[in-house]
């Protein structure tokens, strides 16, 4: 009874003692992310890569060993290698990687702008859904490669069919990204934000905008991806003179027969897609998923 007693009679947390609490709880959690040093938290990020890439190249390495193809056909890593850093130091490399750096970045920024109207659209007109929904998911299934008969008739051997072909290849994946995060808000945080006066724009901004990222961004990725192999299927295909490119070197080496050149370049296109994805998405995902709480400062 006494116990009782003392339980009824015991003071009330008030609101500053929950505070402080849920302060104490996050220090907590925080501590031990604080206290691992810079170095070792660089160097757990980096030794799974740099594993997997030596086991990529020790595979690559036994490859070449069991005789499967002639070392003309197929190089060994350190021939690649020595012919992938001649190549780093020639201005044309640079020139060829300038060229198709500037065509990704306008043709993945004009997808971006489109991919993402088109998405907003569907998800505010129920008409525009039923008329079109589906189409984009279906166009975002065409092979790139199946659209370039199209776009050299249009804009014939020219700058606007590979751009052409690179927008048609990655705006679907960006309308579909911006469609399921819409899709997938809950409906009590669009009624709160109405309650609370957000409306139009303002509910956009303030609600769909802020919830749709995670969504978006695996759109964006998505986006990325195809508008990267159809620019690369378009520079093969559509080679402009006096204007190098990453695609136009893949198919001077297959030309003249010399793999080393070839796999260097490859492995070019492939260092760009892992910075980019690193760099640019990973660097967006790391901070929506900070602002989240869902990983460490």
């Amino acid at each position: 009874m006494a116990v009782l007693e003392a339980q009824l009679v015991a003071p009330v947390d008030t609101p500053a003692d929950l505070e402080a609490e849920l302060a104490g709880l996050d220090a907590l959690e925080r501590e031990p992310a604080e206290r691992r040093p810079l170095a070792g938290r660089i160097w757990s990020a980096t030794w799974p890569k740099l594993a997997a890439i030596a086991i990529g190249i020790g595979a690559w390495q036994i490859v070449v060993w069991t005789g499967w193809r002639p070392e003309y056909v197929l190089p060994g890593p350190r021939e690649v290698f020595s012919r992938f850093f001649s190549d780093l130091g020639q201005g044309t490399t640079w020139e060829a990687i300038g060229t198709t750096m500037q065509r990704a970045a306008t043709g993945f920024g004009m997808a971006v702008l489109i991919g993402t109207a088109i998405g907003l659209a569907v998800t505010r007109f129920r008409v525009l859904r039923s008329a079109i929904g589906s189409l984009i998911t279906g166009i975002q299934t065409m092979p790139s490669i199946a659209w370039f008969p199209l776009a050299m008739l249009l804009f014939q051997l020219s700058e606007r069919a590979i751009l052409f072909v690179v927008v048609i290849g990655a705006a679907p994946a960006v309308a579909n990204g911006v469609i399921s995060g819409v899709d997938h808000i809950p409906p009590l945080w669009l009624r709160a934000g109405r309650v609370l006066g957000a409306r139009g724009i303002s509910l956009y901004h303030h609600i769909v905008l802020p919830s749709l990222w995670p969504s978006f961004l695996v759109g964006l990725k998505q986006g990325w991806a195809f508008a990267w192999r159809s620019l690369m299927a378009g520079e093969l295909l559509v080679i402009i003179a006096n204007k190098p490119s990453i695609g136009s070197r893949l198919e001077f080496e297959r030309q003249f027969a010399d793999s080393a050149g070839l796999i260097s370049v490859m492995l070019i296109v492939l260092i760009i897609g892992i910075l980019v994805d690193s760099l640019v998405f990973g660097t967006i995902d790391r901070r929506i998923r900070r602002r989240r709480g869902l990983a460490e400062r």
